[in-house]
């Protein structure tokens, strides 16, 4: 069967942008000796810092999980006035410059703030803190899981949780025994996404806490400090905790899709 030019024209572009994503890691990726990634992940700074970064991450995914699924699901099941205005506010940290959030989380929780002083009253620091570093990856890391999880409960027939309804049982009762075993996976598939963001994340950190230091913190400072040499190992094991992430996702993906 003869091709016909828009599918050359098609594999074409999608050969050059698979160049211009893989070509830059793949260089950056085989440019490390093995021995020399072996002494990075044998330094104590570098482990603590990518032990950090899977730390704070882990921690922001599960806030937005127990925080977030509420709302998903709020906005899944109901139609109420100003909800394309929530959904737009939802999607915001996806948009806003990452030194402007680092820049609003300070003004918020400064000690020239009040809700700054309630958490100075209580001993809570943001500034320079894992505290701190989690706030900001919760901010960022939110809508990715917000996201995932309403379009998984929009996949569920509102009739299954009508009938549970109907037959006696709380909403609450039919949220965990219907909706959930059903959406889990769309939740997951949030949770994983919003980990690799936060992992990921690097211009609101600095501003916020430059110290403890995370991953993507350390590979700059390396970076500026002593060039490529010393920062390509570093980011060569945070990009592989990445692509295992990814890879994770995939396949939850490509199962959830076999089995609808």
């Amino acid at each position: 069967m003869k091709r016909e030019p828009f599918f050359w024209i098609s594999v074409t572009c999608g050969l050059v942008i698979m160049a211009f994503i893989l070509l830059p890691l793949i260089q950056m990726m085989s440019a490390p000796s093995a021995e020399m990634l072996k002494e990075t992940i044998q330094d104590k700074d570098v482990v603590r810092s990518i032990w950090l970064s899977i730390y704070t991450a882990g921690v922001a995914a599960l806030i937005s999980f127990f925080l977030g699924t509420p709302l998903a699901y709020l906005l899944a099941r109901s139609d109420f006035r100003g909800k394309r205005l929530v959904e737009s506010i939802i999607d915001l940290p996806i948009a806003i410059p990452h030194p402007v959030i680092g820049i609003a989380i300070l003004s918020v929780a400064g000690k020239n703030y009040w809700i700054g002083q309630i958490l100075s009253g209580l001993g809570i620091r943001i500034m320079g803190s894992v505290t701190g570093i989690i706030t900001v990856l919760t901010f960022v890391g939110l809508p990715f899981y917000l996201n995932a999880a309403k379009t998984g409960f929009e996949a569920i027939s509102p009739r299954l949780e009508k009938v549970s309804r109907s037959l006696g049982a709380s909403m609450f009762s039919t949220f965990f025994r219907i909706t959930f075993p059903l959406a889990w996976r769309s939740m997951l598939i949030g949770i994983i996404m919003c980990s690799a963001r936060a992992i990921s994340e690097f211009g609101a950190v600095v501003i916020v806490a430059y110290h403890p230091m995370i991953a993507p913190v350390m590979i700059y400072e390396r970076f500026e400090a002593y060039g490529l040499k010393y920062s390509q190992p570093v980011a060569v094991w945070l990009v592989s905790i990445s692509l295992l992430l990814f890879l994770i996702l995939r396949i939850l993906t490509l199962r959830n899709r076999s089995e609808i």
